[in-house]
């Protein structure tokens, strides 16, 4: 009753990195998964690779699914094509085992260690990260709405952390640093970009003081000895942490090299998959916290593993979502449910847009706190209108309903 039938890809031109990916399975549910990154390459696993064998299946077999998919002959241990094909249909399957249960899927994990988690803002613009992988510069744009946080971090960021306070978010990130790695290929940075990309920190500290948790975006354009510099210079406005400083996350060696040589609190990594590169970095003592996406890592399957790793070293779990409303969720629900779970991100410029005409429910934030869902499954679906659109491209294979 619960094999599966079809297997349907959905992506739109508008956002070109995303895709959906939903499984009919014969009992009439449909699960929801996503992934994000190119989203061409990950379509063609799909349909060429993955639903040929998933087809048929038995898809309340939720482990076995996974570690088939997570040991293909290439494209293990890191965040492939084939890695974010198997997160997705990993998400789709625990929408389907919620539905089946009637519960929400953080239940169905084995249930929740709390009823709400603290959520951190991520200073994104309105489009950030969706545009064919291109980041959006950080100069000086024109602001295109009240919530271009990115735009808004480099001209006030104090001013924006009185915003963000206002709306009960207690916890924001930024990234002042990026543009200064391009000058050098990130393996030096200057003492003058030093000083102006600590500014907006302390432009922060000066305007609310200790009301605001502050964390840096290093986003892997670094070396380890321009990574020390600003890591330890980021230590006299205490911020939490310092975010996959090191171009090479999964370089334990250089990471616990760098954790070493300064006090600030280092985090890693939404750019990992599989739970080994994770296993080392906790072995290696490379990481203060541990941040994994969804999308990108394996799924829910692997996602509470690596998060049984964090919680045996006793560190701290954050699940990544600059990217998807489905991740989002999906993110939410682990963070409910993990035990060391700290924080959900969001950004609020997306869940107050464009992820709202993608979806049909997203998280309910209360002064700064994600509530627990409580719809069966993920607790979202596409919004029909998603499937109508011109620019929509959908390929199905198997037996759709």
């Amino acid at each position: 009753m619960a094999k599966v039938t079809a297997l349907r890809t959905i992506r739109i031109a508008e956002r070109p990195n995303l895709i959906w990916v939903e499984l009919e399975t014969e009992d009439g549910r449909t699960g929801l998964g996503e992934s994000f990154r190119g989203a061409q390459a990950v379509e063609a696993v799909l349909h060429e690779t993955v639903a040929p064998w998933l087809l048929g299946r038995d898809a309340r077999h939720i482990e076995a699914v996974s570690r088939q998919l997570l040991t293909p002959y290439l494209g293990f241990h890191s965040a492939s094509a084939e890695v974010r094909a198997a997160s997705a249909v990993d998400l789709a399957l625990w929408d389907l085992a919620g539905q089946r249960q009637g519960e929400p899927v953080y239940v169905a994990l084995g249930g929740g260690m709390r009823e709400s988690v603290r959520t951190y803002n991520t200073c994104a613009g309105y489009a950030y990260n969706t545009s064919g992988g291109v980041r959006r510069s950080i100069g000086s744009e024109a602001s295109v709405g009240p919530y271009d946080d990115q735009v808004a971090f480099m001209r006030d960021a104090g001013a924006l952390a009185e915003s963000l306070l206002s709306e009960g978010y207690t916890a924001m990130k930024i990234w002042p640093f990026d543009d200064y790695a391009t000058a050098t290929g990130g393996h030096m940075i200057s003492l003058a970009d030093l000083k102006a990309g600590l500014e907006p920190f302390q432009k922060v500290r000066r305007a609310v003081g200790d009301r605001m948790e502050v964390m840096c975006e290093l986003h892997s354009l670094w070396s380890s000895h321009a990574a020390a510099r600003i890591c330890r210079a980021l230590e006299d406005v205490g911020v939490f942490w310092a975010e996959d400083p090191i171009a090479k996350m999964d370089d334990a060696q250089s990471l616990a090299d760098l954790r070493r040589q300064t006090r600030t609190p280092i985090c890693g990594s939404e750019t990992l998959a599989g739970t080994v590169p994770f296993r080392n970095l906790l072995a290696a003592d490379a990481v203060d916290m541990v941040m994994l996406d969804l999308a990108w890592c394996g799924g829910l399957t692997e996602g509470r593993k690596i998060a049984a790793l964090a919680e045996s070293y006793a560190k701290p779990l954050a699940p990544h979502d600059c990217t998807g409303p489905v991740t989002l969720m999906a993110g939410l629900h682990l963070a409910l449910h993990a035990p060391t779970a700290i924080f959900q991100e969001v950004v609020r410029a997306t869940l107050s847009t464009w992820y709202r005409d993608l979806v049909t429910d997203l998280p309910v934030i209360r002064e700064g706190m994600a509530l627990a869902p409580t719809e069966a499954g993920l607790g979202t679906r596409l919004q029909p209108a998603v499937k109508q659109r011109a620019d929509a491209t959908i390929r199905t294979s198997g037996k759709a309903r």
